[in-house]
């Protein structure tokens, strides 16, 4: 296999540079993949698949008339990001995260930022993830984002954006730890050579971070994951978590609230909860504060939450800090809290909500993304170049009618990186969720998914549309070469 016949198009490649030699970061992988004899890289790749499905490495799709559970598509070659890089990433995103949790503190409590007029009270108070229940609450350690999600793309100019951010339910890890654990079998030494870091250790630090959020007086705290069950498109990497964990996986039915506290129900009676790893979305959570038909929470959660007799990740009502609108004003948020300019600068983003931009976005639906604001997985939005005029029309009349659930950013020439197409290769776009936890520090998991478009051209990265995986290799800092024993 070779890169002879591999074309970049004018497209940013993750792995090969415009004249089409290695990156630097890659050379050592590319140069082992054009040592594999014919066949053999399509080969690993059926092994890695096969790998894959032994596991039962799934996802949902929702309405999906071939059947609703999917292995999920995975390519073989890793995506390559050296230590510099990743340490700007990294730095990047603390800063962000670290705004956004005082973000969500201030909403909740003196709302200085909206009286300071940095940011329209009338786009928070419009918010469907605003939590009215939510105002006055403190969360334990102060801490709301526990476990973040950002989604990062670059642009054909090999500039690192931050394209959204995730804060309620952020889905993925699980594929990023599997991949791994797959692709250190299929590239052995060429993974070893390459000095790449690990991740494997992800659940344990999941674990002391959820365990730093129990109350107080708790030495033992007993910690479990919360989730809708196995109709949720994201129940394997629940079950996958609590396992690696080896905590409790939980439905709402399992537990419930006495004498103050919240209990898990056992064989052996019923055995108090001091933390809850929640897979579900607020308004589930508790029917007597949220949607009242919910089956799927808890009667009389927040009421223990509240009192501080049971710590939630992600705190409820979290979600306003990644309202598609509210990211615009992020470079804003990090300004006002931190004083600081943004180290991962965000995707330029039009407000329909506001007459001016609405009206550039609606001159110029051919040539942007418009996203409705309460919508994830790729779900609902308009990819203007590749719409139809009918599918524009239809875009004019739902943003004229509700313009605060529409954002719009331009359609970037999103990076690409070879994927493995029968038997030679081709570019695909690509993007990288990466994941930290906060708890008594700020961590970033070094690595992340790399989701792929996998259909030629596609923009759209989302398995839930059809996108796959690869496994990200970040690489560890050379080791210098002027020091000395100490």
């Amino acid at each position: 296999m070779n890169f002879d016949a591999y074309q970049n198009e004018g497209f940013y490649d993750e792995l090969l540079g415009a004249d089409g030699k290695p990156r630097p970061e890659a050379e050592l992988l590319i140069r082992r993949i054009e040592e594999l004899p014919v066949g053999s890289l399509a080969a690993r790749q059926k092994t890695a698949e096969a790998a894959m499905f032994q596991l039962g490495i799934t996802f949902s799709v929702y309405g999906a008339e071939e059947g609703a559970e999917r292995i999920i598509p995975f390519d073989l070659i890793p995506r390559v990001i050296p230590a510099a890089e990743w340490d700007l990433i990294e730095r990047g995103l603390k800063q962000r995260i670290t705004a956004l949790n005082l973000f969500v503190e201030d909403i909740y409590h003196a709302q200085k930022i909206l009286k300071d007029g940095l940011i329209p009270a009338e786009l928070i108070r419009s918010a469907a993830s605003f939590r009215a229940p939510c105002v006055g609450i403190n969360p334990p350690r102060g801490v709301w984002c526990h476990i973040t999600g950002s989604d990062l793309v670059r642009d054909g100019e090999g500039r690192l954006y931050v394209l959204e951010d995730n804060l309620r339910c952020p889905s993925g890890v699980s594929y990023v730890l599997e991949n791994r654990r797959i692709l250190k079998r299929i590239f052995p030494s060429v993974f070893a050579a390459m000095r790449v870091r690990p991740v494997d250790d992800y659940p344990d630090r999941l674990l002391r971070m959820l365990q730093h959020l129990a109350p107080s007086a708790t030495n033992d705290p007993t910690v479990v994951v919360l989730t809708p069950g196995i109709f949720n498109s994201a129940y394997f990497e629940h079950t996958f978590l609590a396992q690696q964990m080896g905590v409790e996986l939980v439905e709402g039915p399992d537990l419930t609230v006495a004498d103050g506290h919240v209990h898990m129900r056992t064989t052996r009676g019923l055995k108090q909860v001091d933390v809850i790893y929640r897979r579900i979305d607020d308004d589930f959570l508790d029917p007597l504060t949220f949607r009242a038909d919910s089956m799927l929470g808890v009667r009389g959660l927040m009421d223990v939450y509240r009192a501080g007799r049971v710590a939630l990740a992600n705190a409820p009502g979290n979600g306003i800090a990644d309202d598609k609108a509210v990211y615009a004003y992020v470079p804003k948020i990090i300004k006002y809290y931190l004083d600081q300019d943004p180290i991962l600068p965000n995707v330029t983003t039009y407000l329909c909500s506001d007459d001016k931009e609405r009206e550039h976005v609606l001159a110029n639906l051919d040539k942007l993304v418009v996203k409705p604001v309460n919508e994830s997985g790729g779900y609902g939005m308009l990819v203007g170049p590749h719409a139809s005029a009918v599918q524009r029309e239809q875009f004019v009349r739902l943003i004229r009618a509700a313009p605060r659930n529409y954002i719009a950013q331009p359609t970037l020439a999103l990076s690409r990186a070879p994927v493995l197409v029968g038997d030679h290769l081709e570019g695909r776009h690509v993007d990288l969720r990466p994941y930290a936890l906060y708890g008594e520090d700020l961590y970033v998991l070094p690595g992340g998914l790399t989701r792929v478009a996998l259909r030629k051209g596609s923009l759209v990265v989302n398995s839930s549309q059809g996108g796959g995986s690869k496994d990200t290799w970040v690489q560890f800092a050379a080791p210098s070469t002027h020091g000395g024993q100490c």
